[in-house]
């Protein structure tokens, strides 16, 4: 059970990163002009460092060398906490797990989406300011998310404590950094250190906490919403963007998403009456999002603006149960916000939302 839900979350997280990805690096090729972003590309010592030593393989190959060596050195890693696991058959269950969403996702993004564009040598793409900076708030709870639940089955299967924590808790960052890596060698784009920088923030909250608390006491979670867009040009736009289908909507489309630092305040305080199933929630979005950079096509004249939340949240897994299927369950929900009245601040004023998804 707890394999399953492991495996569909990172297979969805990492769709989203994957589809969120080419919808950020397509709209900002297209909606690029000098004055939308002070720096695309930047060249330093380290991109030099870097071209030298691959030098030997072909340009074209270079994705293909760079995906094999991050799934060989993944597969090391797992293989080696099989290997210090207690329960030698939950570990390689846990290993497999691993190195097959790992792999396959690599395989997949390769043959599906790098080989089929131009490669170039190793640069960097400065997109700090798309999306009203939600994407990076998405990548940070993308590499907490899967290192959370990566770091969870590697404490299934008994491997050491500190083990678990840091190459369990780190997975979440080993699978976005090979995707910024491969975006390094794409002649069309570059090496995210924004994306990067976020994917690490979310890795050192996992980490840090579960090093100096063995808790979450500040949980990262995802919400996401219908959207009431302003007219019928926003409309065409966001079909023409994200597509049709609420699928490709649900992964692409930041409007409707929403990111959360949950506190269960609780935890920090000697006082037993405080109830630490009912944590602090504080939230962040961006709406009326038609561009990476900026509006473009039939929504350039709507006005972006961001989105700032507070809300009540549930945490289930303060529920004591004897039953793995509800643990799962309950663990797999706190990585969700739990649907409860908000209230919002944005655009210089307050408003309530008496059940914010």
């Amino acid at each position: 059970m707890k394999l399953t839900i492991y495996i569909v979350l990172c297979l969805f997280f990492l769709c989203k990163s994957v589809n969120g990805f080419s919808q950020e690096k397509k709209d900002s090729i297209l909606s690029y002009t000098p004055t939308s972003i002070d720096t695309t590309y930047v060249k330093s010592d380290s991109t030099k460092i870097i071209n030298s030593a691959l030098k030997i393989v072909p340009v074209r190959r270079r994705s293909g060398l760079i995906a094999t060596i991050g799934v060989a050195g993944f597969s090391a890693a797992m293989l080696g906490m099989w290997a210090l696991s207690d329960d030698k058959t939950k570990g390689g269950l846990v290993a497999g797990a691993n190195i097959g969403a790992y792999g396959g996702a690599m395989v997949g993004l390769y043959s599906l989406w790098y080989k089929k564009y131009p490669q170039s040598k190793f640069h960097f793409f400065n997109d700090n300011k798309e999306w009203l900076q939600v994407d990076k708030v998405s990548h940070a709870y993308g590499a907490y998310m899967e290192g959370r639940v990566s770091m969870g089955l590697w404490q299934w299967a008994k491997a050491p404590k500190n083990n678990a924590i840091w190459f369990g808790g780190l997975s979440g960052l080993a699978y976005e950094a090979i995707i910024e890596i491969l975006d390094g060698y794409s002649a069309e784009w570059g090496f995210s250190c924004g994306d990067f920088l976020a994917n690490m923030a979310g890795s050192a909250l996992l980490v840090s906490q579960q090093l100096a608390w063995g808790e979450q006491r500040i949980q990262m979670r995802y919400s996401t919403h219908p959207v009431q867009y302003p007219n019928d040009a926003a409309h065409v736009r966001v079909d023409e963007l994200f597509g049709k289908s609420k699928l490709e909507k649900l992964v692409k489309d930041y409007n409707p998403q929403s990111y959360w630092l949950t506190v269960n305040y609780a935890a920090f305080f000697k006082n037993k009456n405080l109830p630490n199933w009912l944590p602090a929630s504080f939230g962040y979005g961006g709406q009326n999002m038609f561009g990476a950079f900026v509006n473009t096509g039939a929504a350039s004249g709507l006005q972006r603006y961001r989105q700032w939340y507070f809300a009540p949240d549930i945490d289930l897994t303060q529920i004591k149960t004897n039953s793995d299927m509800l643990h799962a369950l309950f663990f797999v929900m706190t990585l969700f916000h739990f649907p409860s009245p908000s209230i919002e601040f944005s655009k210089k004023k307050f408003k309530i939302h008496w059940l914010h998804f």
